[in-house]
């Protein structure tokens, strides 16, 4: 029971933290220190995805589920749990370099908006 609740947990803070990398930036407008946590988590990210390595939650979660007695799965998270939601077919390298340029785009955006907006700032 203890590792399959481990196993969830890993699961869910894996989602938050795909999730906090994804539109991280959107936060750091609203709290602009928090882009300290953000870039790097973004740089790891973006990393993951553009060398088509595995995040290290991924085995953890593995790890957990076959202590729990479940199977563990082949792949990575987004290609185990997003990529049958979103792109039925699964995860190709193309698709897997398209999603870490949109992750660095809309992030990207983000930090121009507060660039922008600490321009004007220092101008009045």
């Amino acid at each position: 029971m203890p590792y399959r609740l481990l196993s969830d947990l890993v699961v869910v803070l894996h989602l938050l933290f795909i999730l906090f990398v994804a539109a991280g930036g959107l936060l750091v407008l609203r709290w602009p220190r928090l882009a300290v946590l953000h870039v790097p988590a973004v740089a790891w990210g973006a990393c993951i995805e553009f060398t088509g390595g595995i995040c290290p939650l991924t085995p953890l979660e593995n790890h957990f589920s076959r202590l729990a007695g479940r199977k563990g799965y082949a792949g990575g998270f987004i290609e185990h749990y997003l990529l049958p939601i979103i792109y039925p077919d699964g995860l190709t390298r193309e698709i897997q370099v398209g999603l870490g340029l949109l992750v660095v785009a809309v992030n990207a955006g983000a930090y121009l908006l507060l660039l922008r907006s600490a321009l004007r700032r220092t101008r009045t």
